[in-house]
């Protein structure tokens, strides 16, 4: 299987990914396993709503779920940038479902605790830690970049079919068969999908022959989230959205069986009537994007999910809770699915799995916490109390807008740039192992030197994120109106990857605004670490 053809040859509908048969095929395994997912989520669940503490246990299948994606996601993401992408996946699916099937056979054979049930949801949760970041990171190697927002909302509508359909058939399932049944059919699905991977050849990545380190490559993913504005701004209001929002996931159980007296066949409904809206927020938000800046959708999407949680809180018939969950599942598939796109389009292929996986910390991490904090308030105050709670926290979200408001991307070049020259050297060997400064010096007028430090504030970051350890910018005390920046690089290997692999065509802008500055142009000198001894 190869790529899709010329993004320009394609329409730009939602429907355009699916023409290309490598992302079809992988969609619908996909939506297979989520199925399969979401029927395995609504029995670990509902296996527990009889137990004492029910509340608690019931919210801690999702932290238990999420919890691995908050400590680990950074290692999952590592590994899925430096490793083969296919193979892995292919690994981790192998993996779950022999822990899947384990689980199925121990609950049929009527051998599952609370706590045993937890702690293969916790297993699981780990599989998805490298699953999720290399999974979204091919998604611009089966499509053209053109169609990368538009199979974003297919994820998404995947995701939310797959809400629509899991627990209505798990409803089904557990009312005419078991629980166990459910986990046998989840390991299916992990087979499916291994299978549809393997079946794809990924295209070659441009590699440059060289394999970061575990952990440089670890810190330079850290590094460039930590220094992209973009990014960190995306996952701020990912987790203001997310924590108040995990209450869905965590205390609809408790509000079918408590509330409105339904058995797991109602639940799984009020599970489709969510995932329903969600399918159609693919739909009716697409033309509002045109309309609507992001910002605009954050907080109209904010303010319909906490008037769905106050709803599903204070009302006791189910349809009106069902017509409620409808617009909250238009929200929630309208906020992530730009975020995920956002960062997609912003991340450069070199680092894409490792910012993804940071951002899949953020959305685990924030549903998990979020899930054990609204589990614990609806413990000791009650369903009631902790749904309006987390609807006022949902609405003091959506007011920061004004504060940090997402960043406005359309502007930037992402592109792989590769203008530095290539650095010429009299060492070789042993001697180019050590650390490496980068000095250049710029002569700046006087009547410039505000426009070139503004400029320098831009480059500092750009630095920092491709490979950068550390970064100065001096006044030469003799010459003022001489600058001398200075930057560290671990490694001669990683400042080469700054050359040829890590800039974007955005980075190159304001390296070449800066470098307009100075006149004469900058002069750049390489000192690379010398052992001295002790």
């Amino acid at each position: 299987m190869t790529p899709a053809p010329d993004e320009s040859t394609l329409s730009a509908s939602i429907w355009a990914p699916l023409r290309t048969g490598p992302f079809r095929a992988v969609w619908l395994a996909a939506l297979a396993s989520n199925i399969g997912s979401w029927m395995q989520t609504v029995g670990a669940q509902w296996l527990l709503v009889g137990v004492p503490h029910a509340a608690l246990y019931v919210s801690l299948v999702q932290t238990a779920d999420m919890l691995p994606n908050l400590l680990l996601g950074m290692v999952g993401g590592t590994l899925a940038d430096i490793f083969d992408r296919r193979r892995l996946l292919i690994a981790v699916e192998s993996m779950l479902a022999v822990t899947c099937a384990a689980l199925a056979a121990l609950t049929l054979a009527h051998r599952m605790s609370p706590e045993l049930l937890l702690i293969f949801t916790f297993l699981m949760g780990l599989g998805s830690v490298p699953e999720a970041p290399a999974f979204q990171a091919i998604v611009p190697d089966l499509v053209p970049r053109g169609q990368i927002p538009a199979a974003s909302a297919l994820s998404s509508v995947n995701v939310n079919l797959a809400r629509a359909i899991g627990p209505a058939i798990a409803g089904i399932v557990i009312v005419r068969s078991s629980v166990g049944a459910l986990f046998v059919t989840n390991t299916l699905t992990f087979v499916l999908f291994a299978v549809v991977i393997a079946a794809w050849r990924a295209p070659k990545r441009a590699a440059a022959g060289y394999r970061e380190p575990f952990g440089a490559a670890l810190r330079a993913g850290s590094n460039y989230v930590r220094y992209a504005p973009v990014v960190r701004r995306v996952m701020l209001r990912a987790a203001l959205f997310l924590v108040p929002g995990s209450i869905i996931w965590a205390l609809l159980p408790l509000i079918a069986s408590e509330r409105l007296g339904l058995g797991a066949g109602g639940y799984g409904v009020l599970l489709a009537a969510f995932g329903a809206g969600a399918i159609g927020g693919a739909f009716v938000l697409a033309p509002l994007r045109e309309r609507w800046t992001a910002n605009a959708i954050v907080v109209a999407g904010s303010a319909v999910f906490a008037a769905a949680l106050v709803a599903t809180a204070l009302v006791r018939n189910e349809l009106i809770v069902l017509l409620a969950l409808l617009p909250a599942g238009v929200a929630w598939v309208g906020l992530l699915s730009g975020f995920n796109a956002s960062l997609q389009l912003f991340l450069p292929e070199w680092v894409r799995a490792r910012g993804l996986a940071i951002y899949q910390i953020v959305f685990y991490g924030a549903q998990a916490l979020g899930a054990l904090l609204w589990g614990a308030v609806a413990n000791g105050f009650g369903l009631v109390p902790t749904f309006l709670a987390a609807a006022a926290v949902m609405l003091v979200g959506a007011g920061t807008i004004r504060l940090w408001p997402l960043i406005d991307t359309r502007g930037m070049d992402r592109s792989r740039a590769v203008h530095w020259e290539e650095p010429v050297v009299a060492l070789t060997g042993d001697a180019l192992g050590g650390p490496v400064v980068v000095h250049t010096t710029f002569t700046v007028a006087p009547e410039h030197e505000a426009q070139f430090l503004r400029a320098m504030r831009r480059v500092r970051l750009s630095r920092l994120r491709t490979g950068a350890i550390q970064w100065g910018l001096f006044r030469d005390a003799e010459h003022p109106h001489r600058f001398v920046e200075l930057f560290l690089v671990a490694t001669w290997e990683e400042h080469l990857q700054q050359h040829g692999e890590r800039q974007t065509g955005a980075d190159r802008r304001f390296d070449e605004e800066a470098k307009s500055f100075s006149d004469p142009p900058p002069k750049t000198t390489h000192y690379i670490g010398a052992e001295v001894g002790r």
